[in-house]
């Protein structure tokens, strides 16, 4: 994991309101690794944190979620995960709270995302910043690395076989998988300002489908 980068904060500020999340989400088997760090409101419920990742990461929100944490599953329960089968309960994710769920500093859980991709993402606490003297109900980008991987790609190992054919001229599938992504790829690109500004776009508390959608439409002109 990445070394820790803490924001500073005004001796001034005292606990008014929710405090701070400062939180680190890395894109687990990818290499080199994706990932982001972010600041979010501790009393964010985990659908409006889904909705923090699905633009920070640069998702389309085009598939089911959930987050585990230890033996416990959220979700969305239109989703109805509990048809899967499996011994873990299901609650809604609306319902819960990341300071309930992640109370100290050091705790983790995973968020996956792609049942069939099977994207996984590590989510651990770095710090946790008193509240500031006005209410904050935005998420901020601090920093993070290397772009998304393109929706439906295989997951991390799929991905990793279409950079390599992306990278070859020669490789049989290089003309194939320029063709399937229909646009330029640069695994490097990332631009924190630019995440943040599209994060302050989503609603508080709580975020619909189609509003993400808009915000995710604004991130990327390929998205429809």
């Amino acid at each position: 994991m990445n070394k820790r980068m803490t924001a500073k904060v005004e001796p001034a500020a005292r606990l008014s309101g929710a405090q701070t999340y400062q939180i680190h989400v890395l894109l687990r088997a990818t290499q080199p690794p994706i990932w982001r760090r972010l600041q979010v409101p501790g009393n964010a419920n985990l659908s409006w944190l889904h909705a923090v990742l699905q633009v920070a990461i640069g998702w389309t929100n085009s598939h089911l979620h959930q987050f585990i944490c230890a033996e416990q599953v959220y979700t969305d329960p239109s989703a109805e995960l509990e048809s899967y089968g499996g011994d873990r309960a299901v609650l809604d994710e609306s319902k819960a709270k990341l300071a309930d769920v992640l109370p100290e500093i050091g705790n983790g859980m995973s968020y996956g995302y792609d049942f069939g991709d099977s994207w996984t993402h590590l989510i651990e606490v770095e710090n946790i910043l008193p509240a500031p003297l006005l209410s904050t109900t935005t998420a901020s980008c601090l920093a993070g690395a290397r772009a998304c991987p393109p929706e439906d790609c295989g997951g991390p190992w799929g991905y990793e076989e279409l950079l390599k054919a992306l990278k070859n001229r020669k490789h049989p599938e290089h003309k194939n998988m320029k063709e399937w992504l229909g646009r330029p790829f640069n695994v490097e690109e990332f631009d924190p300002t630019k995440t943040t500004a599209l994060l302050r776009k989503l609603k508080w508390p709580n975020v619909t489908e189609g509003q993400l959608r808009k915000v995710l439409m604004a991130q990327d002109g390929y998205r429809e």
